[in-house]
């Protein structure tokens, strides 16, 4: 399946599949998207709520590597111990890889090469406040081992699969996050949050990204 390299609104790299019509990231800019969602929305809201030097985080679509570059940047700054998993069906190629700018524009090629050199299937230390272990499957067949904080669910959007936005999959994600953990996506559509909701999460529509008015959080209440 054929995926070109595109430059999104901050500069930063997409990729983009047309026979999907979809792409890994906003074209208002990928970095800014990723740091409003998963970052700011995500990681240092469960850091800040709950006063925490230890997190644990599960993301689903490692993608491009953005999301687990800016999280272990995040992890250093702050010297916030982070456990990073995260899932991928589909990784990309060296030579694409090669060619995004994730790294150079965050002054960290070092750390982004780092995270797709790092094997599949084994954790890795990335540096003394985060590990990253990378799983080549599909969320559907992935067999949980452990609990999560926080859960980056970064799939494609449910108009290109909308097998990976249902109860089903809402549930099993659902009974591995740990009491006050929380699930953020870049999808606000009705049906997704409905599907969410039957599954036990409180659901909570809060400010998108440039280009994007609504994201959402859910919460896994005591």
């Amino acid at each position: 399946m054929e995926r070109i390299i595109q430059i999104t609104a901050d500069g930063s790299h997409t990729i983009s599949i047309p026979a999907m019509e979809v792409t890994y990231h906003s074209k208002h800019g990928s970095i800014q998207e990723s740091n409003h969602v998963f970052i700011d929305a995500g990681l240092q809201y469960y850091v800040d709520t709950y006063r925490v030097p230890y997190i644990k985080i599960m993301e689903v679509g490692f993608g491009t590597g953005l999301n687990a570059l800016l999280t272990a940047i995040k992890a250093r700054e702050q010297e916030l111990t982070v456990e990073y998993h995260t899932i991928e069906a589909y990784p990309l190629q060296p030579a694409e890889l090669g060619n995004l700018n994730h790294g150079i524009l965050l002054k960290d090629e070092d750390l982004f090469q780092k995270i797709h050199q790092s094997e599949w299937e084994i954790p890795v230390q990335l540096h003394p406040y985060c590990t990253i272990h990378k799983h080549h499957t599909t969320i559907e067949q992935f067999k949980f081992s452990n609990f999560f904080d926080c859960i980056f669910y970064d799939a494609f959007a449910p108009t290109a699969q909308p097998e990976l936005w249902t109860e089903t999959i809402f549930a099993k994600l659902y009974s591995r996050l740990n009491t006050n953990g929380i699930l953020v996506t870049y999808c606000s559509k009705s049906i997704v949050r409905r599907a969410m909701q039957a599954t036990g999460f409180r659901v909570t529509k809060i400010p998108g990204p440039p280009g994007k008015r609504e994201m959402v959080r859910a919460l896994k209440d005591a």
